[in-house]
């Protein structure tokens, strides 16, 4: 069942449990977007999110107004329940503990932490954890066998990316208790969504036994353990709904755990039902004695003045009514094909030309009313 923009009523979220968020969809859907919003609504009531960047674009920084992210994690925004139009909880989760600090109006403060990874620090990084490399791994980097490696053998790339998301889920402090209460990955779009998370299959040609392969399975059981779920944005048109629908089946089939379906971008309907039925009938006196009545005719009430005036409006008007018409009955059937997923679906509406931080917090409070975070 659809959650709509705008519902008043505050849901339970639905993922307690999840502690890796991975978010895919077409591109163009905004996936980037709706990553950046459900992770600042997973951080609200005093949670600490990590944010994550595996396509090198630097889109996180783009959206939060920042200088370009480096290989490290770093706190990008604090965000309260009031900033996402939402009353206070009071709740502190236990990794924000002695971190979150208080805000105006009692509401407790979560923080976003960002990290945009780079491939090639990844595998040094992983070299040197493995096989002690040290020095030695600066200079493979000088010689280019980092290009080599990630470029023969893009299985072992993917290892990398998701390893890092699901090592960062996991990680705990000295106290024992988690460093983020949840991990959301702007993954790479729905047509590859599967393979990427589906590394074990990739090195398996690779490295049968040995580090790699141990680092494979270790991420295969975290990704494939009730403590992920694979979201995939989509808009409410042809393809990026049948993209979803391909690749929730392809998620399925690979025994990895779907989570929901984010609608972006949703347009509210003009017409109401009634309206959009009658757009076919013949409306056109009708419609020019409606612009009368409303004053397009000026002060003159005699009639060949008033339509004079309005005539020039009807064609467009009509059309216009028509092309809305075609949109609403068009979503309609889309909406019935997310329907037949049988997953949790939100919907985000459409905010204007252009996102800024303050788009993303009405996304997030949006998110968190329907019960996606």
């Amino acid at each position: 069942m659809a959650r709509t923009p705008g519902q008043a009523a505050r849901r339970d979220p639905d993922w307690e449990g999840v502690r890796l968020h991975v978010v895919s969809g077409k591109g163009g859907t905004g996936k980037t977007t709706v990553a950046a919003a459900l992770a600042l609504a997973l951080a609200a009531e005093g949670r600490r999110t990590l944010l994550i960047e595996v396509e090198g674009r630097q889109g996180i920084a783009e959206l939060f107004g920042i200088a370009a992210l480096p290989y490290e994690e770093r706190r990008i925004a604090t965000v309260t329940p009031a900033q996402l139009g939402l009353p206070a909880s009071g709740s502190v989760s236990g990794s924000a503990k002695g971190s979150a600090g208080g805000s105006p109006g009692g509401s407790v403060s979560g923080e976003l932490h960002a990290l945009a990874i780079d491939t090639e620090q990844a595998l040094l990084e992983y070299l040197d954890m493995f096989y002690k490399l040290g020095r030695a791994g600066k200079a493979l980097q000088k010689v280019g066998f980092v290009d080599f490696a990630t470029t023969i053998a893009p299985g072992v790339r993917d290892v990398l990316l998701t390893g890092k998301a699901c090592e960062a889920a996991r990680r705990k402090g000295p106290d024992g208790r988690r460093t983020y209460d949840a991990v959301v990955m702007d993954a790479p779009p729905t047509g590859r969504i599967t393979r990427f998370l589906n590394v074990n299959s990739e090195v398996a040609g690779l490295a049968r036994i040995g580090p790699i392969h141990s680092q494979a399975q270790a991420v295969m059981r975290v990704l494939k353990s009730p403590e992920t779920a694979v979201h995939l944005v989509t808009l409410l048109e042809e393809m990026p709904v049948q993209e979803t629908v391909d690749g929730i089946a392809e998620l399925r089939e690979a025994g990895l755990p779907v989570g929901g379906v984010l609608v972006n971008m949703v347009r509210p309907p003009l017409l109401d039902a009634a309206a959009v039925a009658a757009v076919d009938g013949d409306h056109r006196e009708e419609v020019a004695l409606a612009l009368g009545e409303a004053g397009l005719g000026g002060r003159s009430r005699k009639p060949e003045t008033v339509r004079a005036a309005v005539e020039p409006l009807l064609d467009p008007l009509l059309a216009q009514a028509r092309e809305h018409a075609e949109r609403v009955e068009l979503e309609r059937a889309r909406r019935a094909d997310l329907q037949h997923l049988k997953l949790p679906t939100y919907e985000l509406p459409l905010l204007g030309e252009g996102v800024d931080l303050g788009t993303l917090y009405r996304l997030a409070g949006e998110l968190k009313r329907q019960g996606a975070a």
